[in-house]
């Protein structure tokens, strides 16, 4: 299926996210800002009404209604009308997979099927496994003897309630008795918190039980929780629509192309996936790109030195003490959130197994086995959910696409078999049923399942414990690739140039690890990989962390997002521990092992001799850090695809993973720079930041007014001495962007000398609009281009 022309895609689009703290009132105030900043469109973080104080919006508890927290229905139509009035699009991102269920009474849906059970309304909204009632809310403390007796009942008897939360009471099951004895008659069960992983009995959003997964499948499903967004389609307040985590769907295709019928073929439509290297969408799916994710790793990883491997790879295993591959590493992981944090889901995958007769017969009974029962399921129930598990663990990317998938499904088959060549028979079996029906219940929970086992398994375990270089630890990122060359980063610019010319290009979102700049500073490293060890070593030495792999995650971004509070650290370096499970987590918490994590980075402050080394080191790798940043700036928004700011980022900003990278930003000191910018400012490459500012305005104002010089994709390569220091590419005879590349290299070579950059052919009179220096010649020296700035975006006249 072609793809939609799309008039409405922007030139570039500026992500807000919006809260209590930034409402729409707050954005309406800010769009004389990203006007003259030359976004094309502001990006809108979810709008429906979310859990009170949700600052991500991804917790929609009613989607029939406007966030009230955000301003409201009245302020949201105020925001679109200020924003069309300025010329500009309004891109929304919506929310298919889930709702919140935190707060059960803030979500009528969830309130009434916990009131009525299977003869709710809603009881069909939700992916409920209604043979396996009551269903578990895993809300109690562990000692669950004690904490239901905290329970009490309304004055009235119609809810149950546990300290601040409440619950309904079915109608006609209140009217007698202790509320233990009520809350027996319910259509749910309040469990300990902890069964939530292996028994809960409603699907949800990876493994956080708060977020409850819909049936969007159901075109009634579909219609009541799109009703409201459809209606500002209709209305003309939405150019484009991004869509949250699609491979959680269960046929996100068929979602994609119904998505696509409501809201018209003109309307950009974007999807939040993530692509594996060398993945592309299905070609079947009617939207215009993703969300960006494999172009930050290709802008990031072309700025990386590969000679820093072998040293860093030394570095890690030596550190650790174990040398263990990539691989190796995330299906350790893989393997653990399938036995643990998600066993709910494998366990239902097992279950459907099971009720298919050709995989019961690969099934041969085990002599003398006991018997099977509810808490001893036996071997053959065992034999199942193993090769389940192994399954999940196998798939090269987050989710095959049933049947344009099959090749994924094909390898996860076969790694799978490499781990457990005693159930091939099963693993086959399993395939040939989900082959047999691809959309039946086996073939869809394996597929939306494999992308929860990828997330958690390697996002939020595996890249914080495989800790070589973390500036690759990142979403969309492959670690075990150290960097992209510049040949495969044309590349990969080209095609997408040439087949996703509407998608996303991003740097920093919501969901990374660390924002762009801490990843273009620790990009260093690779660079001068002994200085680095010798000073971590030293460092980890005085100050011991309680896991040896966390020391090198510690170190390395203490220095990224150098200069940083206890605080903020404490609260990043607790959470990094717990994702990655080695010595405490979230659901069996240390308490020693916390405390002493959480400790650590005030000691490491109050140590003065190690901060002054800290300090000296971040100054000798933030100038060359600097240059990163504008390089990956100007190449993101210069080249193909969409390209998006994420709130804040058009200075450098030094954060980490959220809720670290949801702070406020000081828009005051972004308005007052680029008004100094305007008068002619030309800021130094400095901690403050102007320079990136200018690079962003540069490229968004030339995107914006001059789309025309931004088509087509060449490669220019540099000629002389240094050529490998420069990346640069021609999108049309009249636009050239160029980067530095490697500058510590660079200044230890002593500069460009006579290195040129050969423009296209026959063009004469550019000039740069960063500097604003003009460029003579058909192939002037990069001595001279760069001579000002690190980048350069040349053009020539209209």
């Amino acid at each position: 299926m072609s793809r939609p022309a799309a008039p409405s895609v922007p030139s570039g689009t500026y992500r807000i996210q919006f809260s209590k703290d930034t409402t729409f009132a707050d954005a309406v105030e800010l769009l004389p800002y990203l006007d003259a900043l030359g976004v094309g469109a502001l990006y809108a973080s979810p709008l429906l009404e979310s859990g009170a104080g949700s600052n991500h919006g991804y917790d929609v508890v009613d989607p029939t209604r406007t966030s009230g927290e955000r301003g409201g229905e009245e302020g949201r139509r105020a925001l679109v009308a200020a924003v069309h009035e300025r010329g500009l699009g309004f891109v929304l991102d919506i929310v298919p997979n889930h709702v919140g269920v935190d707060v059960p009474q803030a979500n009528p849906w969830w309130w009434d099927v916990l009131a009525h059970g299977r003869s709710s309304q809603y009881a069909s909204y939700f992916d409920i496994d209604w043979d396996a009632v009551p269903v578990l809310l895993p809300i109690l403390d562990e000692n669950v003897e004690k904490a239901l007796s905290e329970l009490t009942l309304s004055d009235d008897r119609t809810q149950l309630r546990y300290y601040e939360r409440a619950f309904p009471v079915a109608p006609g099951t209140g009217n007698t008795g202790t509320p233990q004895e009520v809350h027996e008659r319910q259509h749910y069960r309040l469990v300990s918190w902890k069964r939530g992983a292996a028994e809960l009995t409603y699907r949800r959003f990876f493994d956080v039980s708060t977020l409850a997964a819909l049936r969007v499948e159901d075109p009634e499903v579909f219609a009541a929780t799109h009703r409201e967004i459809l209606r500002w389609v209709e209305a003309g307040e939405v150019d484009g629509i991004r869509v949250d985590h699609p491979d959680g769907l269960s046929d996100p295709g068929a979602y994609m192309r119904r998505l696509r019928a409501a809201i018209g073929p003109d309307r950009w439509l974007l999807v939040e996936k993530i692509l594996g290297v060398g993945e592309a969408l299905p070609p079947s799916w009617p939207v215009n790109g993703t969300s960006g994710y494999e172009a930050l790793r290709e802008v990031q990883g072309v700025l990386v030195d590969p000679a820093g491997a072998g040293l860093l790879t030394q570095f890690a295993a030596e550190h650790t003490g174990r040398k263990e591959s990539l691989h190796a590493a995330e299906h350790a992981a893989r393997r653990e959130v399938t036995d643990t944090i998600l066993a709910a889901e494998v366990r239902r995958i097992a279950e459907a197994c099971l009720s298919e007769p050709s995989i019961r017969a690969a099934l041969v009974p085990v002599p003398d086995a006991a018997p099977s029962t509810e808490d001893e399921p036996g071997p053959a129930a065992d034999r199942v959910r193993t090769a389940v598990a192994e399954l999940l663990c196998g798939f090269p990317v987050y989710r095959s696409y049933l049947p344009e998938g099959r090749s994924a499904l094909d390898t996860a088959v076969s790694v799978a078999r490499t781990h457990r060549p005693d159930l091939t028979d099963v693993l086959q079996r399993i395939r040939s049923a989900m082959l047999a029906d691809p959309q039946g219940t086996l073939a869809t929970r394996v597929q939306q399942t494999s992308g929860m086992v990828m997330a958690k398994g390697v996002e939020d375990t595996t890249f914080y414990r495989w800790n070589r270089f973390v500036a690759l630890n990142e979403v969309g990122g492959d670690p075990s690739r150290f960097g992209v060359s510049p040949a495969e980063f044309h590349a990969a610019l080209a095609a997408r140039e040439a087949s996703w010319p509407d998608t996303m290009t991003t740097l920093s979102t919501h969901d990374t690890k660390r924002s762009e700049d801490v990843r273009a500073r620790l990009t260093v490293l690779a660079e001068i990989p002994g200085e680095w060890t010798d000073l971590m070593r030293r460092w980890a030495a005085a100050h011991p962390l309680p896991d040896r792999s966390l020391e090198l995650l510690a170190w390395q971004n203490l220095v990224g997002a150098w200069p940083i509070s206890a605080e903020r650290f404490a609260g990043y370096l607790t959470k990094a521990a717990r994702e990655a499970k080695l010595v405490t987590s979230h659901v069996e918490a240390v308490p020693e092992v916390d405390e002493a994590i959480a400790e650590w980075p005030a000691q490491v402050l109050a140590d003065a001799e190690t901060v002054a080394e800290i300090e000296e080191f971040v100054a000798r790798i933030s100038g060359p850090g600097r240059s990163n940043s504008l390089g990956q700036k100007l190449l993101q928004i210069a080249g193909p695809g969409v390209p998006d700011v994420y709130q804040g980022t058009e200075l450098f900003e030094y954060s980490l993973v959220d809720p670290d990278n949801r702070r406020p930003v000081d828009w005051a000191a972004r308005r007052d720079m680029l008004t100094r910018l305007d008068e002619g400012w030309l800021p130094d490459v400095d901690a403050e930041g102007a320079a990136k500012l200018l690079v962003t305005m540069s490229a968004l104002r030339l995107r914006r007014f001059r789309p025309e010089v931004f088509t087509g994709y060449r490669p220019l390569p540099a000629e002389g001495p240094a050529a490998e220091h420069a990346v640069a590419f021609a999108r049309s005879a009249s636009l050239v962007a160029v980067a530095t590349r490697l500058p510590v290299g660079l200044e230890a070579r002593g500069g460009w000398g006579d290195t040129v950059l050969p423009l296209p052919e026959g063009t004469t009179d550019w000039h740069d609009v960063i500097s604003g220096a003009p460029v003579d010649g058909s192939a002037p020296r990069l001595a001279t281009v760069l001579e000002r700035y690190p980048v350069a975006l040349l053009v020539r006249p209209a």
